[in-house]
């Protein structure tokens, strides 16, 4: 899986799946948010850590070895365990 660079106000790095699904944001206060988005096109947050726990960086290398699932919430089983 790859990811495509975005904007989203309050976040410094927004990134979206390829298919627009899900996103991983970065706040400036160093939090990763892992998106999924509604049916509305809001995006709803589906976890949230602290960066110095997975890295935004750690995490989108460790999502690069998979393929994206159909549905955003199978992300979580990819994420490392802290």
């Amino acid at each position: 899986m790859h990811f495509v660079t975005s904007k989203l106000a309050g976040y410094v790095l927004f990134c979206l799946t390829p298919s627009g699904r899900a996103a991983i944001g970065l706040t400036e206060g160093r939090q990763v948010h892992l998106f999924q988005r509604s049916a509305d096109g809001a995006w709803q947050s589906l976890r949230v850590w602290q960066a110095d726990t997975i890295s935004h960086t750690d995490l989108m290398l460790a999502l690069g070895n998979h393929d994206e699932p159909d549905d955003p919430k199978r992300l979580l089983d990819l994420v490392p365990k802290v």
